[in-house]
């Protein structure tokens, strides 16, 4: 304790003392009449139109903001009420185990370790169930219904955002209604395979959810430009009941969810005798779980394809290539810089690489396609060694040395030089330029064996020139199947906006 601590109860004097002592002598006393105050109106309210959920610190949440604003403005120290626990609480890490044997540790005794490790795979599933029922169930409380009440958004671009979220949460309630059903007294669970079975094509609904996605995301970073959703977000990220997690993690959690129940099901599996009745059953919903994953990413990919190229300005309608009006997946894209310094946007479609540049219309992102795109089956690739491309053009680059710019840069031609101008383009660093130069060469490489193997069976050339057949497109497309949720790039934010190298 420091001594203005100590001394602080005998400095405080009443209104009664200091109206009758000498009032020179309270002058220090009283705050100066001229004290900036920051309104505290429009956060309280912010506060107080977060509905309650079943997370203890998003109750705290008015209390807490108003705490902070209170500390940048006031130089006293407050004291708030210790928080009462009853006294027939039951122990608080019995409640918050996340382990089956410590939670049930009276009948693990009893079991050999493989069935501990099943079981704890299980109650594992069943936990992450609830986890994720309580993220989404905040989201709505704590993130869509403020908005919409506060109109921080309209009830459209709210629905476009969130998307079908709030009908996957009694999904996921019955999911664990279910798992508790089987549950018995002691903790064990006999027979989890036919409940997973009859509940697993539920997650067909999550075709819906997914293919939003791309959409959702593109619009909430138009809107994070505007003042008051920015504002909003980050008090609520800042907030603890949040966890430091911005709205978007909110949101891709389901997607996350999905990707795992293969995984959890296997580990059930494997730790599950042959002889077990529930064997057979884990291993049908094993395969219908991978059906279904499947089935939603090569959905999701189409519609993350479609929302890329309906977003393609044109300069010419010479530029509109057929490759890219019968794509139906997007192996990868992302950001990448010409030699120039200049931020660009490169798509590789399954038989068409695409060089365009960032624009804004009608208020929306938009990519105006630069020069001609290069087919598949006439791209030339170079992985160029550090240092060899000479830089100029931009003013930043006056500023750094050659070193520092010349690096992780390979270039895409045609095979036919009259056709088009060749990019030098320049990756942020060594390994987004490997995940470029890979995804390009299996594609390349994929597409003109598949090229070669038509052409004996159908004895007439593929050329680029002619709309690829159905048939071709969907041979090309079960030799390169890529999941476009790890293949698509992001890139960090580069800095400029502008032409391409020229050859």
């Amino acid at each position: 304790m420091v001594a203005k601590d100590f001394l602080w109860p005998f400095l405080r004097r009443t209104k009664r003392e200091c109206e009758a002592a000498d009032p020179a002598d309270c002058e220090e006393t009283k705050e100066p009449s001229n004290k900036r105050v920051k309104p505290v109106s429009k956060v309280t309210a912010l506060a107080g139109l977060i509905p309650p959920v079943k997370v203890t610190s998003l109750k705290r949440f008015s209390q807490s903001i108003q705490r902070s604003i209170s500390f940048k403005n006031e130089a006293r120290t407050f004291s708030f009420p210790a928080r009462q626990r009853s006294k027939n609480a039951s122990n608080p890490k019995r409640c918050n185990s996340k382990l089956w044997s410590e939670t049930f540790d009276a009948f693990s005794e009893e079991l050999s370790s493989k069935e501990i490790k099943r079981q704890e795979v299980i109650f594992e599933l069943t936990q992450g169930e609830q986890q994720l029922i309580n993220d989404l169930n905040l989201a709505k409380k704590a993130y869509y219904e403020p908005m919409l009440k506060l109109e921080i958004m309209s009830e459209k671009e709210l629905s476009q955002i969130f998307g079908t979220l709030d009908s996957l949460i009694p999904l996921h309630q019955d999911l664990v209604s279910r798992l508790q059903q089987v549950r018995r007294e002691d903790g064990t669970v006999d027979e989890v395979g036919p409940t997973f079975v009859d509940w697993l094509p539920c997650l067909y609904s999550y075709n819906t959810y997914c293919c939003n996605q791309v959409a959702a995301k593109a619009l909430l970073d138009y809107k994070k430009q505007e003042r008051r959703v920015d504002e909003f977000l980050r008090l609520c990220q800042e907030s603890s009941f949040s966890r430091k997690l911005d709205l978007w993690n909110f949101l891709d959690i389901p997607r996350s969810r999905l990707v795992k129940y293969p995984l959890l099901l296997k580990e059930i599996l494997r730790n599950t005798p042959c002889d077990h009745p529930d064997q057979q059953h884990l291993e049908e919903a094993v395969t219908l779980v991978q059906g279904i994953v499947a089935q939603i990413n090569s959905k999701t990919g189409e519609s993350e394809c479609q929302y890329y190229k309906d977003r393609l300005f044109y300069l010419d309608d010479t530029q509109r290539d057929p490759f890219i009006q019968s794509s139906r997946h997007l192996h990868c894209h992302g950001e990448l810089k010409s030699n120039k310094g200049q931020k660009l946007h490169v798509f590789l479609f399954e038989a068409v690489l695409v060089v365009t540049r960032p624009v804004t219309q009608n208020d929306q992102l938009a990519y105006q396609v630069y020069r001609q795109p290069i087919p598949v089956n006439d791209l030339i690739l170079e992985d160029l060694p550090d240092g060899e491309v000479r830089l100029g053009g931009s003013i930043r680059g006056a500023f750094t040395t050659s070193n520092e710019r010349a690096k992780n840069f390979f270039r895409v031609s045609f095979r036919d030089r009259s056709r088009g101008q060749s990019h030098s383009l320049q990756a942020n660093d060594t390994f987004n330029k490997q995940q470029w130069v890979s995804c390009i060469r299996n594609t390349v490489v994929a597409y003109r064996d598949q090229s070669q193997t038509l052409r004996r069976l159908n004895s007439r050339p593929l050329t680029c020139h002619s709309s690829p057949s159905s048939q071709s497109r969907d041979a090309i497309c079960s030799l390169v199947e890529v999941d476009i949720a790890d293949l698509s790039i992001e890139c960090k934010d580069q800095p400029g906006d502008g032409e391409m190298d020229e050859r």
